[in-house]
Formats: C-alpha cells, structure tokens, sequence
C-alpha cells in the first residue's frame, strides 16, 4: 500500500475504530458499575434483614436454644429469600466464635477459624475491586457484609457485656450473573467489532488499492518520467472518475509539452550551429591574428642579423605582441649555463642558471615547455633580485634549432593559471622562429669573425685591423688624444721554416701571438699584420709609454721559452719592433703605418731584438724593402 493509502487508514480508519471500542468499553463500564452497585445494596439489605430479625423472640425463656428464641432467623437461614441462591456464606457467631447459624449445618455449634477477624471487626461492607477491562474480571467476583448483633433490644436475653456484643453475622454473595452476561456481551460485541474491523480494512485496503492508490501510483510514475524529460510518456486512461479524469489532462498536457521540446529541440540545434560556427569564426580569428602577430615577429626578427639587435627586438616585439608582462632571454653559454641576455622589465641581465635548475633548466634539459600554474606553491622558481614571491604562472619554452639548445624564454603573467594549452602550442611557435632569428645572427656572427679573424692565431686580421685603426683614429682626432702603432716582426723566422718546417713556424707563431695577447691591455688591439708580423694599437698612450710597452713585449718574448728556439740564433725566440705616435708622427692612417714600418726596419737594420721609435727620414732609408721609398732588395735571406 502507497502513502496515500497508509494515510487514509491512519487519519480514519484508526480513529473511527478507536472511538468505536472506547464507547463500548464506555457502555460495559457503566453496566458493570450498575450491576455491581445494585448487588451490593441487596447484600447489605439482606444482612440488615437477617440482623434485624433477631429482634423476634419466640418466647421468653432466655435459657431456651438461639435456634429456638430466634425461630424467624432459622427459618431465613434454613429456607432462603430471593437473594439467597446468591448467598455463598450466611453465619451467625455468638461472642465465643461459635458458629450457630450457618447454611452449611455441619459448621454449626463449632467454632470458626475466621472467627477472631470477625468479632473485631466494626460493621462493613468489603467488595473486590472492580474491573477496568472486560476480560480482567473475574468469573465469580464476591463481597463480603459483616455484621455486629447486639444492644438494647437483647438485653432481654442477654446481660453485661453481651448485651452490645452479642455475636456477629457475616454474609458473602456473589455478583449477580447479570455483570457476567454484560461482560460476555461486551467481548462477544468486541470480537465482532474486531472482525468488522478486519473486514473493513480489507474492503478499504482493497478499494483504495484498485480506484485510488494503484491508478494514482501509474499517474505518478508517469508524472515522475515525465519529470526526467521523458515526454513520450502518456499516463493510463481507466474509467472516467476523477482521477482518470486527472490523468487525462496530464496526457494534454504533456502533448503540450512535448511540442513545445520539439521546437526547443530545433531551436537549440539552432543555437548550437550559430554557436559552434561563432566558435569557429572566433579560433580562426584567433589563429589569423596568432599567424599574423607570429609573421610580424619573423620578419622583423630577420631585417637584422646583429646577435645584439636581434635579442633587442625579441625584447621589445615578444612581451607587447603576446601580451606578456614579465619576459626574459636565455642564451646558453659555452659550460652549457643559462645565462639572462634581455629582460622585460630590465633588471635580470646576468643572472644565471646551472643545468636543470629552475624551471627554465628542466624546460633545457627535457628540450619540452615548462608550465608552472602557480609560482607561489612551486620552490623552482628563483626570484629577481628585490622580488618577493608572489603568485603568478610562468612558462618556460626552450629555444631549439635542430638538436642544438640556443636557450629558454621565459613568459610570466601576474594571475595563476594564466596561460591556455592552445597558448603553449603558439608560443612554442615563436620560438620556434626566435630559433631561427639567433640561429641566423649567430651564423652572421661567425661568418663576420672568420672575415675579420686570422684562422691560424685566432687574432683580428689585417682586414679588421685598418677597419679598428680608422675608428681609433676618428676618436683620438676627435678627442684629441694620442694613439701609438706597434709593428712587430719576428726575427730569423724564415731560418725558423727552412730548419724545422712550417709546422714549427705555425706553432711558434700560436705561442707568440698568445704571448703578446696576454701581456697587451683589452683595450687594445692586437692583429696579425701578415706572415710573421703583428700590429698592436694603444689607444690613448703617448709615445714614451708606447716604446715601454714595447720593450715590455720585447723582453716578455726574448724571455719566454717557445718550443723549436735552439734553432733560432742564440737559442731563442727574438722580436723587433717599430714604435710611432699619433699626432707626434703622423696624423693620418697609412703614414702612421708607414713610420711604424720605417722603425721596425730600423730595428732589424740595428741588429733585431730591439724597438726603435720613428725618427725622421726613416722612411727614406736606401735598405727598405717596402713603402714608397723601398728599394729591391738584393738578399732576401737579410730577412
């Protein structure tokens, strides 16, 4: 049974049975009341007879038997009134406890063993407790009238003492059959309550069960499909009562319904078209402004091939363009660090990472981006000098060309979780072409160094040397500071190459050009001249403080011990040369060259090993080999 069924029986049925047994429990309570009050009445209306009917004496010998004095009290004991069939007991005691009356004869003239009870006792009337249910009560329930006899009318026949107390008369009755016939009619009323109960709730259960509850329940479930969005459902049509009626109008209703989901359904797969076709045109947007930002990127990262302007540009271009505000450059460097060459803002130059540490080094050495959604819970991250640690996300995309990491850009937003997938994809693209942009200049780069680097000792060549002097010169005619020219020439070399072998000369070469490199400030410029000749610039230095360099470099060289100097004349390595000043000697390009020259020649004229400054008419001399004024030479061994 449903609840509604549960329901009807608990707020009707359950109380109409109830009020059904409480006024027949009501009705047997009175009858019960009745009955037993109206035998109690005849029993003490009997005993007051009995009593009184002491009062008849028949005769007036006081010595004669009771029996006989009281003839009208034996005639009622012996032969009964009305009531008597009732009577269980009827005894007369005398005030010794003998019995003299009595229904039962062979009690009398003997003394009873209640009798102490009884002649103690004032007059009463003692009836069990009445019953509060039916089938609590008793099938024979008794009572009990105890009477004194005695007083004034006896004391005819008796004296002193048993004048007042001249025995007592207890009488014990039964309840009439009347209380038993009202309770057997009470239980026989309530089994057939009972059983009409039974029947009442099986017709009512059984009712409810076939017009109430059972088309109820299908409405429901019906109801409740169509709750789920289930609206093909129709709820079952018997008879034509209320609730067939109910059903009915749910069936229209949901007719109702499911026309109106079916338009909803063909407005939605309207929607969901418009939608995915706005989505669409929103990604292609996305993907045409991503290609056109990533051209832009391209091609302004290829009008350069300057390594310097190119990571300028990457600076500038990648942070506005990709709406990043925190934004750095890593390039590797040659023990296989990160190095920080340009950041956004500026103030992380320099800075640098061991491989695998941080983020950026696991982006290196796993060659994959790196995303860190929440910088304030990763302790990879390593802060900016003056930065506190906040949160923010960062990526971190190695810069790969080929197989070879060129380094890491890093992309950092204020706000967690800032960065999307399609956003990881797309910036890998730029560095993609920041791969390539770096791969070009340092390609430039190095094309540019071997035009301008002597391959053998890995110093500027002649080539980068006039390109270095005429700026050097610009500064020092525009500043009006001096600047000195060195030419150096290794002594004897050409013996060196005839006895060891070019090899040897190579090498001798190597070591000297180190030698002069590491003795030589970095503002200077050391460049190979040609052959075995080396030109050093000093910027800023007057001729004095030149000609101290210059023996400086002598004597550092005559000293240092080069492999193959035995066979060089006196067992070592010897340099001469020729020293001149700008503006004390020239004030333009070739003739400070030219008087540098001229005093190198000196020197070799002088005996080698030696520096000699540039004095006038040097350049003049009959044995010069070369310039303006050289002459032939006879002995090219003189070299």
């Amino acid at each position: 049974m449903n609840q509604l069924g549960r329901k009807l029986i608990a707020f009707i049925a359950i109380p109409a049975v109830a009020v059904v047994l409480l006024g027949l429990w009501t009705l047997w309570r009175a009858a019960d009341q009745a009955v037993r009050s109206a035998t109690q009445q005849e029993a003490v209306g009997l005993a007051e007879l009995v009593s009184s009917s002491f009062q008849v004496v028949d005769g007036a010998d006081a010595k004669e038997p009771p029996r006989v004095a009281h003839k009208a009290v034996t005639q009622a004991v012996r032969q009964g009134l009305s009531l008597q069939k009732r009577i269980s007991e009827l005894r007369i005691l005398d005030r010794d406890g003998t019995v003299r009356w009595s229904r039962r004869i062979e009690e009398e003239d003997k003394v009873l063993s209640d009798a102490e009870r009884l002649l103690s006792v004032p007059s009463t009337v003692t009836f069990e407790p009445a019953a509060r249910w039916p089938w609590e009560a008793p099938d024979r329930t008794a009572g009990e009238v105890v009477r004194p006899l005695g007083g004034v009318a006896c004391a005819g026949c008796h004296h002193g003492e048993a004048t007042m107390r001249a025995g007592v008369l207890q009488l014990t009755v039964e309840e009439r059959s009347l209380r038993q016939e009202v309770t057997a009619a009470f239980l026989s009323a309530l089994r057939i309550v009972a059983l009409l109960i039974v029947v009442l709730f099986a017709a009512t259960w059984l009712s409810l069960r076939l017009f109430i509850t059972r088309p109820l329940g299908r409405l429901a479930d019906a109801m409740k499909r169509a709750s789920q969005g289930d609206f093909l459902v129709r709820a079952r049509l018997d008879g034509s009562d209320e609730i067939a009626q109910l059903a009915q109008a749910f069936n229209g209703l949901l007719s109702s319904l499911t026309s109106l989901k079916a338009e909803e359904i063909d407005h939605r797969r309207e929607l969901e078209l418009k939608d995915k076709l706005e989505q669409t045109n929103v990604r292609l947007n996305t993907r045409v402004a991503e290609l056109a930002t990533l051209f832009d990127v391209a091609r302004s990262l290829t009008t350069t091939l300057e390594p310097n302007e190119v990571l300028a540009r990457i600076t500038e271009l990648v942070p506005r363009k990709l709406e990043v505000p925190k934004f750095s450059v890593m390039l590797r460097t040659g023990d296989g660090s990160l190095e920080v060459r340009r950041s956004q803002p500026p103030g992380a130059e320099g800075m640098t990472f061991a491989p695998g540490e941080g983020i950026c080094g696991l982006a290196a050495t796993t060659r994959k981006a790196a995303y860190v959604a929440d910088l304030g819970s990763d302790q990879r991250f390593k802060l900016r000098k003056g930065d506190a640690k906040g949160r923010g996300s960062l990526l971190a995309v190695p810069v790969v060309h080929g197989d070879e990491l060129l380094g890491v850009l890093n992309f950092e937003r204020p706000s967690p979780a800032a960065f999307e997938s399609d956003e990881i994809e797309y910036f890998g693209a730029v560095a993609d072409q920041v791969a390539v942009a770096l791969q070009n200049a340092r390609l430039h780069a190095q094309t540019v160094a071997l035009s301008i680097t002597d391959p053998l000792t890995g110093v500027p060549n002649r080539r980068h040397l006039f390109q270095q002097l005429e700026q050097e010169l610009n500064r020092a005619n525009r500043f009006g500071t001096q600047l000195s020219f060195l030419m150096i020439d290794i002594d004897h070399f050409k013996k060196l190459n005839d006895s060891a072998g070019h090899q040897a000369g190579d090498d001798v070469l190597r070591q000297v050009c180190a030698l002069l490199k590491s003795t030589v400030r970095r503002v200077d410029t050391l460049a190979r001249y040609g052959g075995e000749e080396f030109v050093v610039l000093l910027p800023q230095v007057t001729r004095e403080e030149a000609l101290e360099v210059a023996e400086k470099l002598r004597h550092a060289v005559e000293q240092a011990p080069f492999t193959w100097r035995e066979v060089q004349p006196g067992g070592r390595i010897t340099i001469s040369i020729g020293v001149s000043n700008l503006p004390h000697d020239a004030n333009e390009m070739d003739k400070l060259v030219d008087c540098a020259d001229s005093a190198l020649y000196a020197s070799k004229r002088a005996g080698r090993n030696r520096v000699s400054a540039y004095a006038l008419g040097m350049e003049l001399h009959p044995g010069r080999e070369r310039g303006p004024f050289a002459a032939k030479p006879k002995d090219e061994s003189a070299a």
